[in-house]
């Protein structure tokens, strides 16, 4: 898993590339322009950060947000961590985050009266559990599915984990969590036509971004 981000204006020339979810104890080592983070307690790699990370890959300059690293530009910070003395090389993630999920089937979550335990397709032959607490969530429909890697617009990354006791393998996106062009500023799913994509499919932001008119 490999996610990375890059906002100049809030962090400087810094890019931030995350490969595992926070954990209580942490190790960090800098050595020269290059910050290590890893498990205090078994030493897995957590993350690096980059810093004068525009001198290295002069094409972050146009970018804002997530950054989708290519294999050229991984292998160039792998060079960079050999370098400095870093062992813990990346590896590149070019696996969809965010997919068409079909919802197959509904339970009660045991210890709440408004969440529910889906069984969700997130691929051809693949059905993960995810718990959710829109109140459009119903059994038989197509959504946004965000897959544990997934970087959320508002900077918030989904990682495997429980609600209220109960395994959760991702999250079903709504109007508000994705922040579709228009789409209007209220609780619930985005319930996706069936003919608009296929299940398992990476989620066509650019066409998605059409899907609500234009508000008067």
């Amino acid at each position: 898993m490999l996610i990375s981000s890059y906002n100049p204006q809030e962090m400087g020339d810094v890019l931030v590339v995350i490969t595992g979810p926070d954990t209580a104890s942490q190790t960090v080592t800098t050595k020269e322009n290059v910050t290590q983070i890893i498990d205090a307690k078994d030493g897995h790699l957590l993350g690096y950060n980059f810093f004068n990370a525009s001198q290295l890959l002069p094409e972050l300059k146009e970018q804002q947000g997530q950054v989708f690293l290519s294999d050229a530009q991984v292998e160039k910070l792998n060079e960079l961590l050999e370098k400095v003395g870093f062992k813990d090389k990346l590896v590149a993630d070019h696996t969809p985050k965010f997919v068409v999920g079909y919802v197959e089937k509904i339970e009660d979550h045991p210890k709440s009266d408004h969440l529910k335990i889906t069984q969700t397709q997130v691929e051809d032959g693949k059905t993960v559990q995810i718990v959710c607490g829109s109140p459009n969530v119903k059994e038989h429909i197509k959504v946004v599915a965000a897959r544990p890697g997934a970087m959320m617009p508002d900077g918030k990354i989904i990682w495997p984990g429980e609600l209220m006791g109960v395994a959760s393998d991702g999250m079903l996106c709504g109007f508000r969590e994705l922040r579709l062009k228009n789409a209007p500023d209220k609780k619930g799913l985005w319930i996706i036509p069936d003919d608009w994509q296929e299940t398992g499919e990476a989620v066509d932001f650019d066409r998605a971004n059409t899907y609500f008119p234009a508000k008067d």
